[in-house]
């Protein structure tokens, strides 16, 4: 599946995702912006990228079409020689802290949920939590509780706390959309939470 297939199928899950638009040119990707409205991040969408950020193939903090057109050449040449399905034009997220929620589908155990400190760190720092599936609500504190970074989770330095309420339904959700899809591995990452609520950034999954 491609990532706006993905996309699509977790939306008619009930997944809530940024205003998004995979474009083909720049022309396409500034006229999308505009809908979209700024400000505005552009990541590469290729099979042969895993990570984007390694190779210059994100973009954030675009607040006008100049910007966006440059932003656009320089990933293009950054990702010059590999395959390209396009460029996602994708609206701007709000600042927090970010999260990862994930999973896979174990032989022995099934469908198994992992929470963590995400972002590009994710791989680095291992800051994780996991529960065999189906979880309920008290599960998640669970899981919240034992992460280190879990302090800022609850508010430290004066921050606000995040939207605990939201990242229960989301981590909920996730078990529940695992099982009924039958999905073998999922990557919602990261997943930007503050006091109101979260947006998911970035998604993967295969079934």
């Amino acid at each position: 599946m491609t990532l706006v297939e993905d996309f699509s199928l977790l939306e008619r899950h009930g997944f809530k995702l940024l205003p998004h638009h995979l474009a083909k040119s720049e022309n396409e990707a500034a006229k999308a912006a505009k809908k979209i409205g700024y400000p505005v991040a552009l990541k590469v969408v290729s099979p042969q990228v895993e990570h984007k950020t390694d190779i210059g193939g994100v973009r954030i903090k675009l607040r006008n079409e100049e910007m966006l057109r440059s932003a656009y050449k320089e990933i293009m040449h950054n990702a010059a020689g590999k395959k390209i399905d396009g460029i996602l034009v994708q609206k701007m997220a709000r600042k927090g802290v970010e999260l990862i929620i994930g999973g896979k589908k174990d032989p022995q155990f099934g469908h198994m949920i992992v929470l963590g400190l995400g972002g590009i760190y994710v791989e680095i720092f291992r800051d994780i939590s996991a529960r065999i599936c189906p979880l309920v609500a008290s599960d998640v504190d669970e899981m919240v509780a034992e992460l280190k970074v879990h302090p800022l989770l609850e508010g430290a330095r004066g921050k606000k706390p995040i939207n605990k309420k939201a990242l229960e339904q989301l981590v909920l959700k996730a078990c529940r959309f695992m099982a009924e899809e039958d999905i073998k591995e999922m990557d919602l990452n990261p997943v930007v939470f503050d006091e109101k609520g979260c947006d998911i950034v970035d998604a993967r999954f295969s079934r």
